[in-house]
């Protein structure tokens, strides 16, 4: 068990290393990463059209890249809005990493991007423990999904920068408690900014690539509470290994 933790441990440094990295690249290139995260059917490339499609109409040099297991069906979806989009396929990994994102954007990212949006692997686990050395980290959870998936995948939605709630235009139908939904997210995120969209009425969509256009430019974004009890964790983890401890816990990682 233990070298199992240690295992995962190492993977996690060695992709937080690669993180560092790939956040300081793009500082240099004045592009600011945006992370989508979500499980599948959320919504979430439905919102990325919308977010593309602004940032086209207002000018903003943005970029996409899709991971996914299987398929591009993505990236053609993606591609209609106008700006550069880059399908990534995992072959069966369930989460992108921060080294395996910056291979696939060398050679490929067009000089003046403003915004890269990543629309990482369709999955609340994996994900939520890799840095992609992004600016904002964004978490999608749907109306259909229930009012308890921020308690069901806290870690996911504990280190948000920013959550939103999708297809908004159907919570009615399908008896959505949004006030439970938000004191969810509050229980295991405080202070987090929720927003909510519909990508069926465009609804959200401008105010989500505000926030986005503001984070670039500098405004100060959310620090999720959870980020600090993990680093307190990886340096726990550290000194026990410098020492010749073992620790158990549970290695994670941490956003930008």
């Amino acid at each position: 068990m233990c070298r199992t933790v240690d295992l995962h441990q190492a993977v996690l440094a060695r992709n937080d290393e690669h993180a560092v990295d790939l956040r300081r690249h793009l500082a240099d290139r004045g592009i600011a990463e945006v992370n989508l995260l979500s499980s599948p059917g959320s919504g979430k490339t439905a919102l990325l059209e919308l977010l593309l499609a602004g940032a086209v109409r207002r000018g903003v040099p943005a970029a996409a890249v899709t991971a996914d297991l299987a398929t591009e069906n993505d990236a053609g979806r993606l591609a209609a809005a106008g700006a550069p989009v880059k399908q990534v396929l995992t072959d069966g990994l369930c989460h992108l990493e921060a080294g395996m994102l910056r291979r696939h954007l060398e050679g490929w990212l067009p000089d003046g991007t403003r915004l890269l949006f990543v629309e990482n692997v369709g999955n609340l686990v994996c994900p939520a423990s890799y840095d992609l050395g992004e600016t904002l980290r964004i978490v999608l959870g749907s109306v259909t999904e229930g009012e308890d998936k921020p308690l069901k995948y806290p870690t996911a939605f504990g280190l948000a920068n920013l959550v939103i709630i999708t297809k908004t235009d159907i919570a009615e139908a399908v008896d959505f408690d949004e006030a439970a939904f938000r004191r969810h997210v509050q229980q295991v995120n405080p202070g987090v900014p929720v927003l909510r969209t519909s990508a069926r009425t465009a609804t959200g969509a401008d105010a989500v690539l505000d926030t986005v256009l503001a984070a670039a430019d500098g405004a100060p974004v959310h620090q999720p509470p959870l980020a600090r009890t993990h680093q307190q964790h990886m340096h726990r983890h550290d000194h026990g290994a410098h020492d010749g401890h073992e620790d158990h816990h549970h290695p994670a990682g941490l956003p930008g």
